[in-house]
């Protein structure tokens, strides 16, 4: 195919006219791709899947290549969330909702008010867990050796406010720490700085003044991993 002179310079200008549609479109497809892939970074869990809906109109979209995009802080990691988007040093934020399923713990049984809490009592259901009330628990740990608050029926969300943990640490209590590296354990002896449940984060201050952060087994060990 020839294309003349005349016609070449039509071509070349219908270029240059459509080609910042076409750059935009680009950039409006790349951002919503990467807001999707933002959000599955941040469930890993197999078990989990997401979908995202970019609310805001597209063409109040930023424009750029490579934006970096974060989460407020303290934002849901879930249901309506402002994103901040940052492009060529311009800060937006866009509304997106997230709806994520997932695993989440319900009453296997009803729970009586008062009730001490066993893993018999506690079963994993698949669902939405952006319609959720707050505080649903996604890991059974959390509710083991707790205490009902009040009455729960069988197949009920459990949610943190319907529990009261039980204090197997207690600040100021003299506790063993268990350090666990690659091919190393080493013991030791500390004192806890707070009160703590079995799978708790509990800092402890050791002999030399050290202070140092760990999980609470459930043999009340404080185990530390290196």
């Amino acid at each position: 195919m020839v294309i003349t002179s005349k016609y070449a310079k039509t071509f070349m200008w219908g270029l240059l006219l459509v080609s910042p549609a076409f750059a935009q479109v680009a950039m409006a497809a790349d951002l919503s791709v990467q807001v999707n892939q933002f959000f599955q970074q941040q469930y890993p869990d197999k078990d989990s899947q997401v979908k995202v809906i970019i609310k805001t109109p597209q063409s109040q979209w930023p424009q750029c290549e490579m934006p970096d995009i974060t989460l407020p802080t303290n934002a849901r990691p879930w249901g309506n969330i402002s994103l901040s988007v940052r492009c060529d040093g311009v800060r937006r934020f866009i509304q997106t909702q997230v709806q994520v399923s997932g695993r989440y713990a319900v009453a296997s049984r009803p729970l009586a008010a008062g009730a001490k809490i066993t893993p018999q009592d506690i079963e994993m259901k698949q669902g939405r867990l952006d319609t959720l009330p707050p505080g649903a628990l996604l890991e059974p740990q959390f509710a083991q050796g707790a205490v009902s608050l009040r009455h729960v029926n069988a197949g009920q969300p459990i949610t943190r406010n319907m529990l009261r943990r039980l204090w197997i640490i207690k600040s100021g209590q003299d506790v063993q720490v268990l350090a666990q590296g690659d091919g190393f354990n080493v013991n030791s002896n500390g004192k806890a700085m707070n009160n703590a449940a079995i799978k708790d984060n509990v800092r402890v201050r050791m002999p030399s003044g050290q202070i140092v952060s760990g999980v609470v087994g459930e043999d009340g060990t404080i185990r530390i991993m290196l």
